[in-house]
C-alpha cells in the first residue's frame, strides 16, 4: 500500500507545475500590455529626441529581460512536468529534460541571457555619471562560473 501511496504522490507535482505555468503566462500577458502602451506612448507624444529614443530603447530591454524570466519560469514548468507527470511529452530537443540536472543547466542557461540582458539595459541607461565597469565585471564573473557549471554539468553527462 506504502508502494502505491508513493508511486501516485509524484501526481502532487501538478501544483508547482500548474503555478509555475501560470506565472509564466502572466508575466507574458502583462509585460506584452506594457510593452504595447509604452509603444503608444511613445508614438503618442510624438517627439523623437535622443533621450525619448534611449527611455524607450530601456523600456524595450526591460521587456525582453521580463520575457526571458517568463522563458525560464515556463522551462521549470514544463521540466517538472515531464520528469513527474509525464515523460513522454512531445518537445523539441534542446527542451527535453531527463533528469533535473537537465532542468538545472536549462535554468542556468537562461540565467546567463537575463544577466546579460541586465547588464544591456545598464548600457542602454548609462548617462556617463557613474561607473557601471564594476558593475559589468561582478556579472561577467557571475556568468563565467555559470558557463564553467554547465561546462562541468555536460562533461559529467556524457
Amino acid at each position: 500500500m506504502l508502494r502505491r501511496v508513493l508511486a501516485s504522490s509524484r501526481y502532487i507535482m501538478i501544483v508547482p507545475v500548474i503555478g509555475t505555468f501560470l506565472g509564466s503566462v502572466a508575466l507574458l500577458l502583462y509585460e506584452t500590455i506594457v510593452l504595447f502602451w509604452s509603444g503608444v506612448t511613445a508614438l503618442r507624444v510624438g517627439s523623437l529626441t535622443a533621450k525619448s529614443v534611449k527611455i524607450f530603447a530601456v523600456g524595450i530591454v526591460e521587456a525582453v529581460d521580463v520575457f526571458l524570466i517568463a522563458i525560464a519560469v515556463y522551462i521549470i514548468s514544463i521540466g517538472l512536468y515531464s520528469l513527474f507527470i509525464d515523460d513522454k511529452l512531445p518537445l523539441p530537443k534542446w527542451l527535453e529534460v531527463s533528469n533535473l540536472e537537465d532542468l538545472k543547466g536549462n535554468l542556468v542557461s537562461v540565467v546567463i541571457a537575463v544577466l546579460a540582458v541586465l547588464f544591456l539595459r545598464e548600457a542602454v541607461a548609462w548617462d556617463g555619471t557613474h561607473d557601471i565597469a564594476a558593475f559589468g565585471v561582478a556579472l561577467a564573473l557571475v556568468i563565467a562560473a555559470l558557463t564553467f557549471f554547465l561546462m562541468k554539468n555536460n562533461v559529467r553527462r556524457k
